[in-house]
């Protein structure tokens, strides 16, 4: 009897679950995509697909990173770095994983008098212990590489499919016949491709590096999971494609961006930032809303009507393009540091060494929070931000996410 109520609940689920009448438009049923005479459509299960895939894309990884990455960061000068070690105290590891990595003055008067230690000498204790967690650039180097090369590799091959599809040059193609438009064997990979890469993200961040916003990155991988399963489900897999191909053709710069950094090439690094941040707020703030969003609002309302997943869809866009608008402001900030930077450089070539030294120092106000543990005994105007984190594209990638002075892969 109890096995025969769960079975009930569960088709009740299901079918609610699966309800037509959300996913469809009218008139259309499950059974009409089922049709063999009506081609070849999107079906839910073609989704689980990405999973061993997702598994593949991640063992690439790895050899692409040890074989590939590594070999190129040692051709460019990044070694492994081993930081010095904190000696070993069991009352300041307890402090420090416990309670806090950066004690007060108090805290430190306190630890003080129970160690009978001096102030400056348990500061230098936790300054040890804090880089002790620090990842090392070679590490960083390696996974930006990884993110880089999938990134130009994917939107290379969007471009290239796009470019002989109608919908690329007329997006009320997107809308035409929907939603009997068959997947063909180039869009279907282009999907899967993504869907697995992002699943594969989702996974790693538990053993790549753990940086502040891990959380945020985490929250952003599963909506856009569920944004591309969302969209293949119920077939607007056309308007799903540009909406891909658009958020790909920037992540790419970031992580060269980042890759100049690490290898510090500064001046390379500023101009590929800048250029990311043009081509961020051109395809985020004119191409995304006036080409995706007016397609999926204003020609699909007129040539398919709406209907219940087409308004969740279209929130979501939207949550999408208010995102867009709070990245682009964080982005243009860091952007105009790069170039007020790149003018006090060419004031360089009529000063001495000394005066340059000091200009510079006195401008560059970025801060390096890659990770949660990276702080510098050095002082705050001092230090370096990193074109650092994962998307889009991490990313801390900006597809991505921006906090303060530092961005968060989308």
């Amino acid at each position: 009897m109890a096995t025969a109520a769960v079975a009930g609940a569960l088709g009740l689920l299901w079918d609610w679950l699966w309800n037509e009448r959300f996913w469809l438009p009218q008139n259309v049923t499950w059974a009409d995509l089922e049709r063999p005479d009506m081609g070849s459509f999107p079906r839910a299960r073609h989704v689980l697909s990405a999973f061993p895939l997702a598994a593949g894309i991640f063992s690439v990884r790895l050899l692409f990173e040890r074989f590939i990455a590594k070999p190129c960061a040692i051709h460019l000068g990044i070694q492994e770095s081993v930081p010095h070690q904190a000696p070993p105290n069991a009352i300041l590891e307890k402090v420090y994983t416990s309670i806090t990595k950066c004690p007060d003055g108090k805290r430190l008067e306190g630890l003080s008098k129970q160690l009978d230690w001096d102030v400056r000498k348990i500061q230098g204790w936790f300054r040890h212990r804090r880089n002790q967690d620090k990842p090392p650039t070679l590490t960083k180097f390696c996974e930006s590489m990884w993110r880089f090369t999938f990134y130009l590799c994917i939107f290379c091959y969007g471009i290239r499919f796009l470019w002989s599809s109608p919908w690329f040059w007329d997006t009320r193609q997107c809308w035409y016949s929907y939603p009997y438009q068959p997947l063909t064997s180039g869009l279907y990979y282009y999907y899967i491709m993504e869907l697995a890469f992002y699943w594969s993200l989702m996974f790693s961040q538990f053993i790549d590096i753990k940086r502040k916003d891990f959380l945020i990155m985490f929250v952003h991988h599963l909506a856009t999971i569920g944004l591309i399963t969302f969209s293949y489900i119920n077939n607007m897999v056309r308007v799903g494609t540009l909406v891909m191909c658009l958020h790909d053709s920037s992540d790419f710069l970031l992580e060269a961006a980042k890759l100049a950094n690490y290898a510090k090439y500064q001046r390379l690094c500023d101009t590929l930032f800048v250029v990311f941040s043009v081509i961020f707020v051109i395809t985020r703030l004119g191409i995304y809303p006036f080409w995706v969003l007016n397609t999926t609002l204003f020609e699909s309302w007129e040539i398919i009507g709406p209907y219940s997943s087409w308004w969740l869809f279209n929130s979501l866009l939207l949550v999408l393009q208010v995102l867009h608008v709070v990245w682009s402001y964080l982005i243009a900030q860091i952007a105009c540091k790069a170039l007020v930077r790149g003018k006090v450089r060419a004031k360089a070539d009529s000063m001495g060494a000394g005066q340059f030294h000091l200009l510079h120092v006195s401008k560059d106000d970025r801060s390096d929070v890659e990770s949660s543990s990276e702080e510098e005994d050095v002082p705050t105007g001092n230090r370096k931000y990193p074109y650092d984190g994962s998307s889009s594209n991490g990313a801390n990638q900006v597809n991505g996410h921006l906090r303060n002075n530092c961005w968060a892969e989308e």
